[in-house]
């Protein structure tokens, strides 16, 4: 955690935080996408190279904000994968996308919710409501935040604008009132072009860190 005199000079005017989840507040899910790619005999980073040809329309997007079931998802996403040349099993895939909570991200929104509004911001392929597996620990953290926007529920995703303004409304803030931490960087990119402070999340903690300069507070 960042020594007291940090503190001094936070950026002004900052009234919400946002958190992705997947890659933020859970661990991300290339992880197990690479752990897959190994196991299957795949370059790494296969699963990447595959969600980012046609990235508005391919069957991962598609899938997220709705269009598609698991099974046309799977049907059209092995297609994807085969006209790129892999053999992917798109079932194994999605098994991947649950991943496990960061501790000190988890009380780094404990607190932010305590002196901020806070939203979480996530593409997902099956709203948390309707999600029989989920884990009661994660929907506890899920029950941190004042606003949660999710893209199998509004029916667009990041990093369309639309979805970030869906969240600035529920929230009721401006673009510029706000920060908003991510793993992605094509998801922060129209953040930041909105006006919003953003923080890249590689190591978290550094990203806690970055954040406690931010808003002037401790996090840890």
């Amino acid at each position: 955690m960042a020594d007291d005199a940090a503190y001094a000079r936070p950026v002004s005017g900052i009234e919400a935080v946002l958190f992705d989840f997947g890659g933020v507040v859970l661990t991300s899910p290339f992880d197990a996408f690479n752990a897959y790619e190994s196991e299957a005999g795949l370059p790494p980073d296969t699963i990447r190279r595959i969600n980012a040809t046609d990235p508005d329309a391919n069957a991962w997007a598609r899938f997220e904000r709705r269009e598609v079931d698991a099974g046309e998802f799977c049907r059209l996403f092995e297609a994807e994968a085969a006209a790129l040349g892999f053999d992917v099993d798109a079932g194994r895939v999605l098994a991947g996308l649950h991943g496990d909570l960061r501790p000190a991200m988890v009380e780094a929104v404990r607190r932010c919710s305590d002196a901020f509004r806070t939203g979480l911001l996530t593409n997902n392929v099956t709203p948390l409501a309707d999600q029989e597996s989920a884990r009661p620990e994660v929907l506890e953290v899920v029950a941190l935040f004042h606003v949660v926007v999710e893209s199998s529920v509004v029916g667009c995703r990041k990093p369309e604008p639309e979805f970030y303004e869906r969240a600035c409304a529920d929230l009721g803030v401006e673009p510029a009132a706000c920060v908003f931490l991510d793993d992605l960087g094509i998801n922060l990119k129209p953040a930041r072009a909105m006006g919003m402070t953003t923080i890249k999340v590689g190591d978290p903690a550094v990203a806690i860190a970055e954040l406690e300069l931010v808003l002037g507070i401790p996090l840890g």
